[in-house]
């Protein structure tokens, strides 16, 4: 390892949050972690929804749709599907938990990830019971939870000289990844929103109580001592354009791609639909599918990934609709993440949506965050106000377009994915009917 210019105070972690791994007595996995993108669930996540009516577990969990993304669904499919493994589970815990217990010993879980597990209860910051005893989980089968940003251990010795660090390091537990790069935007107090484009699209706006009403924003215990987190989530987000670079244009780098895109007419005539995974917040549709449409013999690849772009900033308009309807104004979307990187893309997002895209300095935002989570942990800094003024700064702002055409664009894509709604519904009832899988790959722990 290079030597450290300056001491390290604090190892603070983030990351995702659904991923699933389960130990047996001796700390040690029984099986390879479950992804949060595996869809084996599916089954199982109806059976959950059957007996716990999605509106009401809104009101307990803070999440407006069960899907199987959730770790509870996963859970049930082990014990239906491995009955002998699940028997022989001491430990039901989420990725960054794990690699706290290796780095530490020590095996506990905080709230702002336990928000998403689909058996945490948002308000009373607790596991929630009815849920465990319908999949047959004990509470000593879960770890001990925490308030996210905890310093929480030491590292241990043999794992200290392998990082370069000192074994009297402390670790802290910090956050989820999204609530990180909130941090390291300087999105700390309500009234603020960012967003975050990279495998995902997300949006974060802090509030300072639950807010559960029907707008169905997915509500989050958050990263600072009773506070929340109105977190709307597209997974088609940055992936989409990864996706069809991929697939569809391998001979063209990300910059290739935005330098020939910038030279098209905007809006395009082509839309996508960006559902390659179905589509979260805010209409919760798992059967929705990716569309291309207005393909003309004209078109080619560039104005196809003219339209992911424009899909893709069609979901961040289409979420602060739904936050301004739940009396959430975005004066400004500071933008962070991969997506941030593209000026074209950032230029689209503010015309799609009517508001400045604001892009910091530090577009690394959730390492920026943790830093920032070490910093006031270990006493560095007095508070978080004060480590964000000294690091936090705003580049570049992206103004909406005056008479941009993006309004008549919106609604074609709300138009398009109503009617296509029916035969987004057809193509999974036909699936279910012929017995095609689900997705179901295991990541290897």
């Amino acid at each position: 390892m290079p030597q450290l210019k300056e001491p390290v105070h604090q190892l603070v972690l983030t990351g995702q949050a659904e991923s699933l791994v389960v130990l047996d007595a001796s700390g040690r996995p029984l099986r390879r972690a479950i992804s949060w993108l595996d869809m084996r669930s599916t089954e199982e996540c109806a059976e959950i929804r059957r007996a716990f009516p999605e509106e009401a577990a809104y009101q307990v969990t803070g999440q407006p749709a069960n899907t199987p993304t959730w770790p509870i669904t996963k859970i049930l499919w082990l014990k239906k599907h491995e009955p002998e493994l699940f028997a022989r589970v001491d430990r039901f815990v989420l990725l960054k938990d794990y690699i706290a217990y290796n780095l530490t010993g020590v095996l506990l879980g905080e709230y702002s990830i336990y928000n998403f597990s689909y058996y945490f209860d948002v308000r009373a910051k607790d596991y929630w019971q009815a849920m465990l005893d319908f999949c047959g989980i004990r509470r000593d089968q879960l770890p001990e939870l925490v308030e996210p940003c905890t310093t929480i251990g030491t590292l241990r010795r043999d794992i200290a000289g392998r990082l370069g660090l000192d074994a009297g390091t402390a670790v802290n537990c910090g956050t989820l990844d999204h609530f990180a790069g909130m941090i390291g935007t300087g999105n700390i107090r309500p009234g603020l929103i960012s967003e975050s484009t990279g495998t995902v699209l997300s949006l974060a706006t802090l509030v300072e109580k639950p807010l559960l009403d029907s707008g169905r924003i997915p509500c989050h215990y958050g990263p600072f001592p009773d506070s929340y987190v109105l977190l709307p989530v597209c997974e088609s987000g940055g992936v989409s354009l990864e996706w069809f670079r991929d697939k569809m244009a391998a001979d063209l780098s990300y910059r290739g791609i935005d330098e020939q895109v910038s030279s098209r007419v905007r809006p395009g005539d082509v839309v996508f639909l960006p559902y390659l995974t179905g589509t979260n917040s805010p209409d919760y549709d798992q059967a929705a599918k990716g569309v291309f449409y207005g393909l003309r013999l004209n078109h080619d690849k560039i104005d196809c990934a003219l339209a992911v772009m424009e899909g893709v900033a069609y979901l961040l308009e289409r979420n602060l609709r739904s936050l301004r309807a739940s009396g959430i104004e975005a004066g400004q979307v500071i933008t962070t993440g991969g997506g941030s990187r593209s000026a074209i893309w950032c230029q689209i997002k503010a015309d799609m949506t009517g508001c400045p895209i604001v892009v910091p300095a530090q577009t690394e935002a959730a390492s920026l965050g943790c830093a920032l989570i070490g910093a006031v942990a270990s006493g560095v800094q007095p508070d978080y106000a004060t480590a964000v003024a000294q690091a936090v700064t705003l580049q570049e702002t992206y103004h909406p377009a005056p008479g941009s055409g993006y309004t008549g664009q919106v609604q074609r894509y709300d138009t398009l994915y109503r009617q296509l709604q029916p035969l987004f519904q057809l193509d999974e009832s036909l699936q279910r009917t012929s017995g095609s899988p689900p997705d179901a790959k295991d990541t290897q722990s």
